[in-house]
C-alpha cells in the first residue's frame, strides 16, 4: 500500500485559537491537506479539502465563516488537481473517509460519485441536527446522493488491519482518525483536527474551536498511547510538520 499526502492550499486563521499566548490579532497560515491511500482493493481518500470555488470567492459558499477562515489559495488548489498529479480522477476513488464534516475537510465530497463515503455515526447525527448549520456543518459540502456509510470506532476499511478508523471526539462529536499500517514505513495515525497542530498535543491544550474539551483531552491521551506503540502522528494543519513530509507524487509505503 502507498500513502500520498496531497496539498489543497492554505487557510489564514487567528493564531490564538491554537496558541493560548498569541496576541488576539495575530494570524498564521495553516496547510489544507488530504491523504490518498492506494490499497490493492481500492483507492481510499482521507478527507477532500475545500471546494474549488473557495479559491475564487469563499463568501457565496461559506458566508460569514470566511471572516474567520481566510483562504490563501488559487482556483487550482483543490483535490481534483492533486489527484490528477498522481494519475487519478475522482472516479478512481473507491472510498472517501471523512475525518469530520467541517468545510475544509469535506468540501469536495460531491465529486466522488462512485465512492462509498465513511462518516462516523456521531458526526452524521451532529450534522443532521437542527442546529447543524450553526455548528459549522454546511449541507452543500456533505449532503449528497452518494452512499454514506455511518461507521463506529475501530471500523476496518478492508478487513485486513491496513486502514482502521479511530473515533477521537473533541474537536467535533464524530471526529475520526485513520490508523494506517504500511509495510516499509510503519504505522501512521492520520489525526486530522483531533490534533490540528502538534503543540496542542504536547501542551495538552484544547483549541478554542473545540466542541468538548474533556473529550478532546481524552482523545489526546489515546493518541499518545498510539504514538508510544509506534504510530507517527500526522496533524491536521501543522505547518512545521507539513514542510518535512513527503508530498504529492512522493509517497510512504
Amino acid at each position: 500500500m502507498k500513502m500520498h499526502i496531497l496539498s489543497g492550499g492554505r487557510l489564514r486563521m487567528r493564531k490564538a485559537i491554537y496558541y493560548p499566548h498569541a496576541a488576539p490579532a495575530e494570524t498564521f497560515e495553516l496547510p489544507v491537506s488530504y491523504i490518498l491511500l492506494r490499497h490493492d482493493r481500492g483507492n481510499v481518500l482521507f478527507d477532500t479539502g475545500c471546494h474549488p470555488d473557495i479559491g475564487k470567492d469563499p463568501i457565496p459558499r461559506w458566508g460569514d465563516m470566511a471572516r474567520f477562515m481566510t483562504p490563501v489559495m488559487t482556483e487550482g488548489d483543490h483535490v481534483l488537481n492533486s489527484l490528477a498529479c498522481v494519475g487519478l480522477s475522482p472516479d478512481d476513488i473507491s472510498h472517501v473517509v471523512c475525518s469530520h464534516l467541517h468545510t475544509d475537510h469535506c468540501g469536495c465530497n460531491q465529486f466522488f460519485t462512485k465512492a462509498k463515503i465513511y462518516i462516523h455515526e456521531a458526526e452524521l447525527a451532529a450534522a443532521r441536527a437542527p442546529d447543524g448549520v450553526q455548528m459549522g456543518y454546511l449541507p452543500t459540502d456533505w449532503d449528497h446522493p452518494m452512499p454514506i456509510e455511518p461507521v463506529a470506532d475501530g471500523h476496518d476499511v478492508f478487513g485486513d488491519g491496513r486502514i482502521r478508523l479511530v473515533h477521537l471526539p473533541g474537536h467535533t462529536p464524530g471526529a475520526m482518525a485513520a490508523l494506517v499500517r504500511l509495510d516499509r514505513d510503519g504505522l501512521f495515525l492520520l489525526a486530522s483536527d483531533a490534533v490540528s497542530v502538534r503543540a496542542n498535543l504536547d501542551d495538552n491544550f484544547a483549541p478554542k474551536n473545540t466542541w468538548n474539551v474533556e473529550k478532546c483531552l481524552a482523545s489526546y491521551a489515546r493518541i499518545r498511547d498510539l504514538e508510544q506503540r509506534g504510530a507517527t502522528v500526522i496533524c491536521g494543519h501543522d505547518n512545521a510538520q507539513w514542510r518535512g513530509l513527503r508530498r504529492g507524487a512522493d509517497y510512504y509505503a
